[in-house]
């Protein structure tokens, strides 16, 4: 057996296991439903009220998508502008750590008074959320171009255009899409910090309402909806990642022996 199926193998039986040894702890000592449900509770919930948390699922996934290709599409933006010069770098790095460092949570009433409640103000704090990480890699990607190789392309007449798109950019492609599988998780944070405070729809108001009725199972049910949205979406990540960055895993295992 490879030791890639070996893996896999071994994955699946530790999640079985976490599950089996979750149920069977509540049913030996007999723990409430109110402090923590079993799993054949929840999964019997998720069943019963499908048609109505569907809704809220759609409702979330559309918000995460959102506002994670804005916060790509800026984080990219900003990190070729920095990247591309280690002056630039220097001075702007300072910034983006205070603005990361920001609670999300903190710029969410921000977002209601401009915008109101509803939508908007998920994807924006979806979107903020995912930035700094992409911003991070793509910078860094950028400056794995070492001085010496730019002076050689610079002496065979290559402008700092070519030597961003020919050398800069390629290098910088696993260190992206190794951030989009972080900005994504990020990016459910968001908009669920965002649903639990200023909107009507999605998981985050589902649960919030849930956990005021004191119906736990509900609450844990948004909960593994969360959990299998993100899962599938860094399970795309990964594939795409594997697909179009494969030439720097067999340059690396190649290199190891």
């Amino acid at each position: 057996m490879r030791a890639v199926n070996r893996e896999k193998l071994a994955s699946a039986a530790l999640i079985v296991g976490v599950f089996v040894l979750w149920e069977v702890s509540c049913l030996v000592f007999g723990i409430s439903e109110i402090i923590l449900p079993r799993p054949s509770q929840i999964i019997a919930t998720l069943i019963d009220r499908w048609p109505a948390l569907m809704p809220h699922a759609v409702q979330t996934l559309y918000t995460t998508l959102v506002g994670f290709a804005l916060g790509v599409g800026a984080g990219v933006v900003i990190g070729l502008l920095i990247g591309s010069s280690r002056l630039a770098y220097n001075v702007a790095f300072p910034l983006l750590v205070g603005f990361s460092s920001i609670p999300k949570v903190a710029v969410v009433p921000i977002f209601v008074l401009w915008f109101g409640s509803g939508t908007v103000p998920a994807v924006l704090t979806s979107a903020i959320i995912c930035v700094f990480p992409v911003v991070v890699n793509m910078a860094t990607g950028l400056a794995t171009t070492e001085p010496e190789l730019e002076d050689v392309l610079r002496t065979l007449k290559a402008s700092k255009r070519d030597i961003l798109l020919n050398v800069g950019l390629p290098r910088a492609m696993p260190y992206f899409f190794a951030s989009l599988k972080v900005a994504v998780t990020l990016s459910f944070v968001g908009t669920v910090i965002s649903e639990t405070v200023a909107s009507n729809r999605g998981v985050g108001n589902m649960m919030l309402i849930a956990s005021s009725n004191f119906n736990v199972p509900l609450v844990f049910a948004g909960l593994f909806i969360l959990a299998g949205l993100g899962v599938a979406l860094y399970v795309i990540f990964s594939l795409i990642e594997r697909r179009v960055t494969g030439w720097a895993n067999r340059k690396t295992e190649f290199a190891g022996g």
